[in-house]
């Protein structure tokens, strides 16, 4: 065998063999990323059910805090209907402003006696984790490069009243992540289809190096249209090879 085709043949194999080892790393990620949906499926199951769930005495829920300004005390409005009154909240949970959005764990200790008979209960809190919430932004040129357009896996979505959630997984390691929902700037005109929106994500750089999720919540109040009752919208967002997501749904007010 000559040098020219010793060297062909090392080259094919050195390929071949670049080209195996990317193969066995991506399915590797693969495995990992799809272990971590399941584990989320039995937490989101909880999260999602309208009659919430529970292990034993101990529920988990989404809900926004409703912080008196003069006492530091604070009350949770769950997405279902209920209102927590945890115990000792002021000293337990310190940070905690009006109106921010929480994942909790929990237990009821009892009913809250109200006038109306709502669902109200004292309880104890086991956990109380901050979600990202905030409002649709109007993307501009010049915050284009700011924002990002990388892609990111959408495991599932729902609307709750205002707010629209999103269950969202990635990949990432040292770095902090930008997620924004975006879109043009101006009226809402509605009779040119249903309105657009984007999700961004920014990974800053970070390196693939572990599969992450998170639960993330955007106020969809200033899609209200004067004399509509609701708002049709379109949401699409940058997917890993090519998988784009796209969905469509009505926002009603």
């Amino acid at each position: 065998m000559d040098f020219e085709n010793k060297t062909a043949i090392n080259a094919t194999k050195i390929h071949a063999d670049q080209s195996l080892k990317k193969a066995i790393q991506k399915f590797m990620k693969k495995i990992v990323f799809l272990l971590l949906i399941i584990v989320s499926g039995f937490l989101t199951s909880c999260e999602t059910d309208d009659n919430n769930c529970s292990n034993g005495d101990v529920w988990v829920g989404l809900g926004l805090v409703q912080k008196d300004a003069g006492t530091g005390s604070f009350t949770i409005a769950m997405d279902d209907g209920e209102v927590l009154y945890p115990a000792a909240a002021d000293t337990i949970w310190p940070g905690l402003k009006n109106h921010d959005r929480v994942f909790t764990k929990f237990a009821i200790l009892g009913n809250k006696e109200n006038p109306n008979h709502d669902e109200q209960y004292y309880v104890e809190i086991y956990s109380l984790r901050k979600i990202l919430y905030k409002g649709i932004l109007d993307i501009t040129p010049a915050i284009e490069d700011s924002i990002g357009n990388d892609p990111i896996s959408v495991k599932d979505h729902w609307l709750k009243n205002d707010m629209l959630n999103f269950e969202l997984q990635y990949f990432g390691g040292s770095k902090v992540h930008y997620i924004n929902l975006v879109k043009k700037p101006g009226a809402i005109n509605l009779e040119n289809g249903p309105f657009i929106l984007e999700l961004r994500h920014k990974t800053n750089g970070d390196n693939e190096q572990f599969p992450l999720s998170a639960v993330v919540t955007f106020d969809m109040s200033s899609l209200k249209v004067a004399g509509k009752t609701s708002t049709p919208y379109k949401i699409i967002a940058k997917g890993f090879d090519g998988h784009d997501f796209e969905f469509s749904g009505e926002y009603k007010y």
